[in-house]
This record gives structure tokens, sequence and C-alpha cells, in this order.
């Protein structure tokens, strides 16, 4: 109803977001699974360690039921300036990812994505909320809390203990 304050969020299967190619996807689709969202970018100093140990990670626990969910964000130093086709085209040929790639998306400023403004609110960095750079990482659990913030430095294969944890395997 018109007026109506929106329910706040209670974990990430509240939100339904754009995928690359335009497509709603009601992440309670991914609901008993471990996520691992992070902002990507294609022309950062970060790109290729991240992309090679996202799916290093991917590949390893996806049957487990690891899912990493990429943003595009463009907001530091115009690292991820192409379309959502182009962004797609670079991660699925140059690093084969298989994970999801999302609507390129601001995760700071006014225009903050209220997807990324609940993660932040739930878990916040050591300056605030902000995000810093291109590949920070949340850790979702199976109820879709989030379970832990990682800085843009933080290698992805340094926190696959964490995972594991969460995925019930350590």
């Amino acid at each position: 109803m018109a007026g109506q304050p929106e329910k706040k969020p209670e974990s990430v299967y509240d939100f339904t977001l754009k995928d690359a190619k335009g497509n709603d996807v009601d992440l309670n689709t991914y609901k008993g699974k471990v996520l691992l969202i992070v902002n990507v970018a294609s022309k950062c100093g970060l790109t290729d360690s991240n992309y090679k140990d996202l799916n290093h990670l991917h590949e390893k626990y996806k049957d487990q039921g690891l899912e990493i969910l990429a943003f595009p964000c463009n907001q530091f130093g115009a690292q991820e300036p192409g379309s959502n086709d182009e962004i797609v085209e670079f991660a699925c040929t140059r690093f084969k990812s298989e994970f999801p790639i999302f609507d390129k998306i601001e995760v700071n400023g006014e225009s903050t994505s209220p997807f990324y403004k609940f993660l932040k609110s739930a878990k916040w960095g050591l300056l605030g909320d902000n995000i810093q750079w291109n590949f920070a990482k949340f850790l979702v659990d199976k109820n879709g809390q989030v379970s832990d913030r990682y800085y843009p430095t933080t290698s992805p294969l340094s926190i696959e203990r964490d995972i594991k944890v969460l995925l019930g395997i350590e």
C-alpha cells in the first residue's frame, strides 16, 4: 500500500536483484547456501588474484553449498567502466568464472544499493561502513545473515577456513 513503510530486511533472502542480463534474481533461491558476496572490477590491481582465488573456491566448494555472487562496481578509480555484457564476457572468457554476476551497482554514497546498505549495516569496517575499494567481501551464512566482512586486500583463499566452518565441513 502506498505510503506504508517498507518492511526492514532481515536477511539477504529479502532482496530481489537484477543479474547482469537484467533478469530479476530472488536471493531466496540461495536459501541454505553459504554466500561470498564481492564487489568486483575488471581493471583493478586486485582483479587477477581475486578472480583466480574466487574461481578456485567456487570450483572446490560449489557442490557443498558455496555460492559466490559478484557485483560489478565502478566507484573506485573507474575500474569497472564496461557494460554488463562486457563485464560478463571479461569474467567468463579471461577467468572462466561460472559464478553469478549481477547488475553493476553502487556500494557507497547517496546511490548505494539497498542490498549493500543491508550488508554494511550488518558488519561495519574498521573505518565505518563504507566499502574501501574493489573486492571487499561479505560472508553470509546459510540463514542469510552476514557472518563476516573482509577488506579488499584479503585474499579469498585466506578465508577458506571460515567458509568451511559455515558449510559444516570443518
